[in-house]
């Protein structure tokens, strides 16, 4: 199955479940594209010690999980980029939800 995830939120555990949600699909071998959008895009600097949300983000990467952050809500951040996925546009999430068989919002 295609699953589409979007995630609007860097609360910690909410972000951190969402990647723990993505990394399980993948491994039952769905196939899973997750867009982050607003606040969400700052999830790689979420510090938190119970939950370690940059460990599940590179492990949905180890996973071959494909991961997009939305551009506009980056610039509006200052933030010109992430490390961990491509600048994507609303084009593109639209395009997630084509493509997926069902969509997860965190």
């Amino acid at each position: 199955m295609k699953l589409g995830i979007i995630l609007e939120t860097k609360e910690p555990e909410k972000a951190w479940n969402a990647f723990r949600f993505a990394n399980a699909a993948l491994m039952k071998e769905h196939e899973v594209k997750l867009f982050l959008m607003g606040e969400a895009v700052e999830c790689e600097n979420i510090e938190h010690p119970s939950f370690n949300v940059k460990d599940q983000m590179n492990k949905f990467e180890e996973l071959e999980g494909e991961l997009l952050a939305c551009g506009t809500c980056l610039k509006s951040r200052l933030l010109d980029k992430t490390t961990t996925c491509p600048i994507s546009t609303m084009d593109d999430c639209v395009k997630v939800v084509e493509w997926a068989d069902k969509m997860i919002m965190f």
